[in-house]
């Protein structure tokens, strides 16, 4: 009996990667995921292997991805915290690509950001920019996608937004709120994804979704859909900060940061190319409006503890 083909999908315990080792299985193929909290539950069971990370054991890392034909990398970090930095995380990818190149890895899928640039003022844009050209020096067949923010049954900005308006009296959104943002469907990204994963030229492509909101319309449509009573109201983007880490406090989490909110205001959210996923917010919002912001989602639960 032939045996499947393997790919590698950093990450299929958690978020987006879920979505793509989810679409690799129902196409048949075998997957592995490499992850740096190999003893949570696996929703997968014996279907999706399980591997650690490895960084500091390079030779480890590179049997955990050998005889795989397509490595498809959603590792990242939202935000520095203790140890765990953008330089770590640079360094860490470096390590992975080339433990790619050496298992003899066809071609890797790695996700990006919008509008990453090595000129960026902020370090996550800065720091994506410097592994994309990484890959790009590898000499491996890839594909980068740029997703802007990925909303989904899973996702914290989305869902957090949901779960303020639902407790609170009043939703504070820092300055005008005109700024924008292009919110993308976790699905519509992981066949974005293991469509480029089949593919053999390489490319670099915005991940995004049909809509483009303002972050005060975005706002009100989560309002809308969620049946809040909130009264949403413009403050200073300094005050917003200091109530997001109030709130972070009370909920030993961290909210939003500055560098965050910097990238939001400064419009890095959004395309200036074609909508490349299908899905509208305003829709699933729709089919979700019971279930959105019913449960707060920490990012430090999720990734740090």
């Amino acid at each position: 009996m032939e045996t499947a083909p393997l790919d590698i999908v950093t990450g299929a315990l958690s978020y987006t990667g879920k979505y793509v080792a989810q679409r690799l299985l129902s196409m048949g193929k075998r997957v592995r995921t490499l992850t740096g909290h190999p003893d949570r539950d696996n929703p997968f069971a014996d279907q999706v292997s399980v591997a650690p990370f490895n960084f500091q054991q390079p030779d480890r890392l590179v049997e955990s991805l050998r005889g795989a034909a397509t490595l498809y990398n959603t590792y990242w970090i939202r935000f520095s915290h203790g140890d765990v930095t953008f330089d770590r995380a640079v360094e860490n990818s470096r390590t992975l690509i080339s433990a790619a190149v050496a298992a003899g890895i066809r071609r890797v899928v790695h996700l990006s950001i919008t509008n990453a640039s090595e000129d960026s003022s902020l370090p996550y844009f800065r720091a994506k920019a410097v592994v994309e050209r990484a890959i790009v020096e590898s000499g491996l067949s890839y594909a980068i996608l740029r997703p802007t923010v990925i909303f989904g049954p899973e996702d914290i900005l989305i869902n957090n937004i949901a779960w303020l308006l639902r407790r609170f009296p009043v939703f504070a959104i820092p300055g005008s709120g005109h700024y924008r943002l292009q919110p993308v469907f976790v699905e519509d990204v992981a066949d974005i994804a293991v469509d480029a994963g089949h593919r053999d030229s390489n490319m670099i492509i915005d991940a995004v979704g049909p809509e483009v909101y303002t972050f005060d319309e975005l706002v009100r449509v989560i309002a809308e859909r969620t049946r809040s009573r909130a009264r949403i109201v413009h403050i200073p983007a300094v005050a917003a900060l200091t109530l997001a880490k109030l709130i972070g406090h009370v909920l030993s989490d961290v909210v939003l940061t500055a560098e965050e909110l910097e990238g939001l205001m400064s419009n890095l959210l959004v395309s200036t190319g074609q909508p490349t996923g299908r899905t509208q917010l305003s829709d699933w919002l729709r089919d979700q409006s019971e279930i959105v912001g019913t449960h707060y989602a920490s990012e430090l639960d999720r990734h740090y503890r």
